[in-house]
């Protein structure tokens, strides 16, 4: 009889253990829990802190005219390529065997251990700096023993691996960018005419973070000295005097502005938000040219979109990038996010440089045709005369910061970390942010010249105002609360000129103007009739009996205080050193100061000195005292040593006269001012 054929297994893989030792599924299984780990943590660290921000922030989006595709894809960048480069560091380390994959698992949760502790620890606790690091490592170490001997913290971490979906999700469908990613609507329903109303041209001009008081003399008028165009403004249009602003923050100040409504909801600055504003409005009879910055109000249907700033998803990277290392460093950050909206200059957004040259020989256009932002090179190459009625719209970020600008128009480099508030900082910030209004001074004037030029000042409706203030009261610098308590004249006072067509004197008008009153007074005028209901009122009406202002730190929470024009603060009294010339005595100590070779290599054609002089000094050197910055011999401010901070015991100077430079090699020196007055040469390095 023949024997029974053997039954034989089918052959193991030789990449598998044998079936029945549940190695091979162990295995996957732990690896598969320690990615999850691994998720959770680059979860808590990248993805839930950059998508927070973004999320509260779709103004970074709509300043970089980002599409919802772009910002899909940075989104997915941001969820998906920090986890998968850790994890493939941990996977690669398989290679080297289970000891090698254990520890190098332990290190990587060790280090996302202690950037979470930085982060948590910025939030509840004083600490900043080493202090906080070394407190993060302790940390760290502990999270990662307790991790090895225990199994509820990886079971924990596996549970949290759901987190950055559901952080994505809250993006996507919660956020106030949800609506710039997937906008719902067009816009609203446009208005009607008023009547037979005559529809004249409308020129509107709203600058950005411009305090009244900052154009005040101390009788209370423009400076004409300081401001000459803002004063030829005022002297040709109704001065609102008795003009605030609704909120500190752009997002919601400008809608408010521009739909007459004041903030109800903390929402992107989107037309699909806001579908009932101005463009909506005035679309169905107007043609509309509209420069906006960081918002959106202005639908496809009404508006060709500008290509004025930075865009591109190299560029939301390169910000995000950016935005990451503050948020996740373990010190505050110094830098406004709003800094990141410089507007490009003209030569680098590629616009043509063939503009006439002015009339008026004080503007020194050679110099700025590299300096100027090229959105307002825009603007003003659009105010032309039309066939049809013409809305003319430009939020231009000026003299917001960042700083960059000297009266004269030349343009400064400076550290993205220079403090705004503390001893010597407001001031410096201050002065500043007045060298930036000095330029903004000569856009204005350059704007009233194109207008004439062109025919349509005498017809048109022109407005020139500012969305908010800005504090630089020592202590409450800023916009916020603490400085809406310390400084309301400062932050909620703004300048606000409206010239109606064919005004030729100029008027003070002291009622008690509110921000939403903007769109009521501008439809009136342009006999547009607003399909929507207001909290504004026009100023063709009666003005309020009410004094009281309005003011929006938080949509829907307002703010009230009482009316009243500022008094602007004392300007700040030069040093008699200033401006006196001085002759290099012997060395009598040391400083350090930032990029000297610039002053070797000057060119004032270039549209860029080193204006901004900032350095640091020895210990020897008390705090408080006074050091005198010369160029060529003559002195141009006189600032003192400020306390230590993280950047060391600085000092900082802004040289805001460019006649102190001549092309080509130009001597800086750095003097110490005994208390007797003489002064002591510092060697530079």
């Amino acid at each position: 009889m023949a024997e029974p054929a053997s039954v034989v297994d089918p052959p193991t893989p030789p990449d598998r253990p044998p079936a029945g030792s549940g190695r091979w599924d162990r295995g996957w299984r732990g690896e598969l829990g320690r990615q999850l780990e691994i998720a959770a943590l680059v979860g808590l660290v990248v993805t839930q802190p950059l998508l927070d921000v973004l999320g509260r922030s779709p103004d970074f989006f709509l300043f970089h005219r980002a599409d919802p595709a772009q910002i899909l894809l940075l989104v997915a960048l941001v969820s998906v390529v920090p986890t998968a480069v850790v994890a493939l560091l941990g996977a690669l380390s398989r290679l080297a065997g289970p000891t090698a994959r254990a520890v190098t698992h332990t290190g990587l949760l060790g280090l996302l251990f202690a950037a979470l502790a930085v982060q948590v620890g910025r939030h509840v606790t004083p600490l900043r700096g080493v202090p906080l690091l070394l407190v993060a490592l302790l940390a760290a170490a502990a999270g990662a023993v307790a991790h090895r001997r225990w199994r509820a913290p990886g079971r924990v971490l596996r549970l949290a691996a759901a987190g950055p979906v559901a952080f994505l999700a809250l993006f996507l469908l919660v956020s106030p960018t949800s609506a710039v990613v997937l906008p719902r609507g067009d816009g609203g329903v446009a208005g009607t005419a008023q009547g037979s109303a005559v529809h004249p041209p409308v020129v509107m001009l709203i600058l950005d973070e411009l305090p009244l008081v900052s154009l005040l003399g101390t009788d209370g008028t423009i400076d004409a000295g300081r401001y000459p165009h803002f004063a030829e403004l005022a002297g040709a249009s109704t001065w609102y005097r008795n003009s605030t602003g609704v909120s500190g923050w752009t997002p919601n100040a400008l809608p408010a502005m521009l739909t007459g409504r004041y903030p109800a909801r903390s929402v992107a600055p989107h037309y699909s938000q806001y579908p009932d504003n101005i463009f909506t409005a005035f679309g169905g009879l107007y043609d509309i040219r509209a420069e906006e910055s960081i918002t959106r109000l202005c639908p496809p249907s009404r508006c060709e979109q500008p290509t004025t700033p930075e865009q591109g998803l190299g560029v939301l990277i390169r910000e995000t990038g950016k935005l990451l290392g503050r948020v996740a460093g373990p010190t505050e950050s110094a830098v406004d996010p709003e800094d990141s909206y410089r507007e490009p200059t003209r030569a680098e957004a590629g616009l043509d440089a063939a503009e006439p040259v002015p009339s008026d020989p004080k503007f020194r256009w050679d110099s700025l045709d590299d300096n100027q932002p090229a959105r307002f090179s825009t603007f003003l190459a659009g105010l032309t005369p039309t066939s049809r009625p013409t809305l003319h719209f430009l939020h231009l970020l000026m003299p917001h910061s960042p700083w960059a600008f000297l009266p004269s128009g030349a343009r400064y480099d400076a550290p993205e970390d220079l403090p705004n508030d503390g001893a010597g900082w407001a001031d410096l910030a201050r002065q500043r942010h007045l060298a930036q209004l000095g330029y903004t001074d000569r856009l204005i004037g350059e704007t009233l010249r194109t207008l004439r030029a062109t025919g349509l000042y005498d017809q048109a409706l022109v407005v020139v105002t500012a969305d908010h203030g800005v504090s630089f009261r020592p202590g409450a610098q800023g916009r916020g609360m603490d400085a809406i308590k310390a400084a309301a004249g400062e932050v909620a006072w703004v300048p606000t000129f409206v010239k109606e067509p064919r005004q030729q004197t100029g008027r003070v008008d002291d009622r008690n103007w509110e921000h939403v009153d903007l769109l009521p007074t501008v439809a009136d005028v342009a006999g547009i009739r607003l399909p929507w209901a207001v909290d504004g009122r026009s100023a063709r009406q009666a003005p309020r009996a009410d004094a009281t202002k309005h003011f929006y730190d938080r949509p829907g929470e307002p703010v009230t205080f009482p009316g009243g024009v500022p008094t602007p603060p004392p300007l700040p009294t030069p040093h008699p050193l200033v401006g006196t010339e001085v002759r290099a005595g012997p060395v009598a100590g040391s400083a350090r100061v930032a990029d000297l070779a610039a002053f070797t290599a000057a060119d004032p054609d270039t549209g860029t000195l080193p204006a901004l002089v900032w350095g640091d000094v020895p210990d020897r050197i008390p705090d408080g005292t006074l050091l005198a910055v010369a160029v060529n011999g003559r002195i141009g401010a006189v600032v003192p040593v400020v306390p230590a901070d993280p950047g060391g015991r600085r000092f900082a100077a802004l040289l805001a006269d460019d006649k102190l430079f001549h092309a080509g090699t130009n001597t800086l020196d750095v003097l110490q001012v005994a208390p007797d007055g003489t002064l002591r040469r510092l060697a530079l390095s």
